[in-house]
């Protein structure tokens, strides 16, 4: 019995990092704030437990800010469609997603539209 005691402790301890590490949309993210761009990718980073993509987007003084994009587990991303290649860096894409509570360059992502038309969703926040 305590070997299996010990066992599910070493299990809980290992797992926690990842527990932690993760949160819940609305603690970051305002439904509320829809946002709508296109910019250009600088860098995808396919990771879990979510895979960002940086983009550069022209603002309306003209000034290049660079947003980082949070999209789901780099898994779910390839059940949904996605491929590692589709966003090389310079792609062009129509972003649809959700402004982060603290009103910097971040975003969950809901959608990004290919040059070719082609869409890649990443999910809603429900």
């Amino acid at each position: 019995m305590k070997c299996l005691f010990n066992f599910l402790t070493l299990l809980l301890f290992l797992s926690s990092n990842n527990i932690l590490a993760h949160h819940a949309f609305a603690a970051e993210f305002d439904r509320n704030k829809p946002v709508s761009f296109t910019g250009t990718v600088t860098e995808m980073n396919w990771s879990n437990p979510h895979a960002w993509i940086y983009i550069d987007v022209v603002d309306s003084s003209g000034d290049v800010v660079n947003w980082a994009l949070e999209t789901r587990a780099a898994n779910n991303l390839i059940r949904l469609g996605w491929r590692p290649g589709d966003l090389p860096v310079g792609t062009v894409l129509e972003i649809r997603g959700w402004q982060a509570r603290n009103d910097s360059p971040t975003a969950s992502l809901s959608e990004a539209t290919l040059p070719d038309g082609r869409q890649l969703f990443s999910g809603s926040p429900d």
